[in-house]
Parts: structure tokens; sequence; C-alpha cells
């Protein structure tokens, strides 16, 4: 490894510290830069230059992937079959199950009936 590579990713390190802790603190990055006596403008540049950093290292570890390997068949799943809810009532010992495909009007008039028993 050569000296750049080892004190860039030092300098990184540092700064990463740096920015987790003005993220810990809660203050503006105006405020905490002003407080520790940073500059702003350094402050964002190795901000940037981190994020940079760990897209690299991320593209670096995502391979491309066949989602199905080369001869295989892909299968799709079935889509689920819904169940209808359905509401019992009990009236004088007579029970009743309800659905979305009811008609109120027979159900007013069933449970009219059954009152009366």
């Amino acid at each position: 490894m050569d000296t750049q590579k080892v004190t860039s990713e030092y300098r990184l390190s540092q700064w990463a510290q740096v920015i987790q802790a003005r993220l810990d603190s809660g203050q503006s990055v105006k405020d905490f830069c002003l407080a520790n006596g940073i500059s702003r403008n350094s402050y964002f540049y190795w901000q940037k230059k981190l994020r940079e950093a760990a897209c690299k290292e991320l593209s670096k570890t995502e391979e491309p992937r066949n989602i199905v390997p080369s001869g295989w068949m892909q299968l799709t799943p079935k889509q689920a079959q819904h169940t209808k809810e359905s509401l019992n009532i009990e009236i004088n010992g007579c029970h009743i199950t309800v659905n979305d495909d009811t008609d109120p009007e027979l159900l007013k008039k069933v449970c009219r009936v059954l009152r009366t028993l």
C-alpha cells in the first residue's frame, strides 16, 4: 500500500469521526464548525469525500446477480385467495351468517322475524 493511499484513508477515518461527532451533538453544521474551529468548507469537502468513498466501496461489493440462473424456469406465485369476512349473528337461538353479498333489506326482515320468536 502506498503512502498517499494510507494518508488518504487516515484522513477519511478522522473526518468520519468528526462528522459522526457533529451528528451525535445534534448541532447544525454551522454551530458545530464554529464551536470546534473547523472551516465549513473543509467539513463539506470531507463529507463529500466520505460519501464518494462509501459509494465506491458499495459498488465494489455489489456483484450483478441473475435472479433466475440460466437453465432454470421462473415460477410466479399464485395470488393469495382472499377469504370473505363474515359476521355471525345469534338471535333467540337462531344463527345467521352475514357477508358482503348479503342483501341488507333481507337481513333487516330476517332480524325482525327472529325478534318476534
